[in-house]
């Protein structure tokens, strides 16, 4: 005699489990947040997401889906941020460097990069419902034309936005950077007859300060590598805590990013106590 079929009832339990347990931790997140928020807050936050192609190794899948949970994780992070009212976030989205990578992840990046950002142009998408303006800074020129449009497109959309800032380094080098800064600062000596350039000339030429961003605080690596890439060198001179994480840039979130607020808060109010 076979035996009676089970009911469809029966993974009702596991289904309400699954949904208790996902309301429990964003309470559990949102409450963190809530005690980090009563700290100081860095201003300016930089990652370099760094570890998206050695996660897709370890998990067995094409480098491609390495990169799309990048930008699922990118998401993450950002909404993190926004939810701690840091005011500026810059994250190093494809360096110069990597042109020199595959023709078919270079064309996989470009359309992720594309797809991404066609999405911050919805309306209720996170950087429109948070009120932020987004810079994509860098040697834009060199990016394939369909992927120019749609930057364009998504500057346009939040160029009103104030209450924070995004700059999405894309393609980006800071000896490109500070290049473009200087050549800028000594044709405007020459123009106006001034026989001194300044280190504030310069420092008011570089990308992220043409977009209004405060000065760097923060500077987090993910993946375990300890180096800058020519990324954001000039900025993270002065002042500026580093931090490098072992977690893969896609495996990124409020677990790692916790202790980093926490060091800052506590280096601030050290500063505090010994003034």
């Amino acid at each position: 005699m076979s035996p009676a079929p089970q009911s469809s009832t029966s993974s009702l339990p596991v289904h309400y489990a699954r949904v208790v347990l996902a309301y429990i931790l964003l309470k559990l997140k949102l409450f963190i947040i809530w005690v980090l928020k009563a700290g100081p807050m860095p201003q300016h936050v930089a990652f370099v997401m760094d570890g998206n192609r050695r996660y897709s190794r370890r998990k067995g899948v094409e480098v491609r889906e390495g990169h799309s949970q990048g930008f699922v994780a990118l998401r993450r992070v950002l909404e993190i941020c926004f939810k701690l009212d840091i005011k500026c976030v810059t994250v190093y989205g494809f360096a110069i460097e990597n042109f020199k990578r595959s023709e078919d992840e270079i064309a996989n990046l470009m359309q992720i990069a594309k797809d991404g950002l066609n999405s911050f142009c919805e309306q209720d998408d996170l950087l429109q419902a948070n009120g932020v303006r987004l810079n994509v800074i860098g040697h834009k020129s060199l990016l394939p034309v369909d992927v120019q449009e749609a930057i364009d497109r998504a500057e346009s959309l939040t160029k009103h936005n104030s209450r924070s800032i995004l700059n999405i380094c894309f393609p980006y080098a800071s000896r490109h950077e500070m290049t473009c800064a200087i050549g800028q600062s000594v044709q405007d000596a020459v123009d106006n007859a001034s026989p001194n350039i300044t280190e504030q000339d310069v420092d008011e030429r570089l990308f992220t300060s043409q977009g209004l961003s405060p000065p760097l605080d923060v500077l987090i690596r993910s993946s375990g590598v300890k180096r800058f890439s020519d990324f954001l060198l000039w900025q993270c001179s002065e002042n500026t805590q580093v931090h490098f994480t072992p977690t893969y840039w896609p495996e990124y979130g409020l677990r790692d990013f916790g202790p980093v607020i926490l060091d800052f808060q506590r280096r601030m109010w050290s500063k505090r106590v010994h003034s």
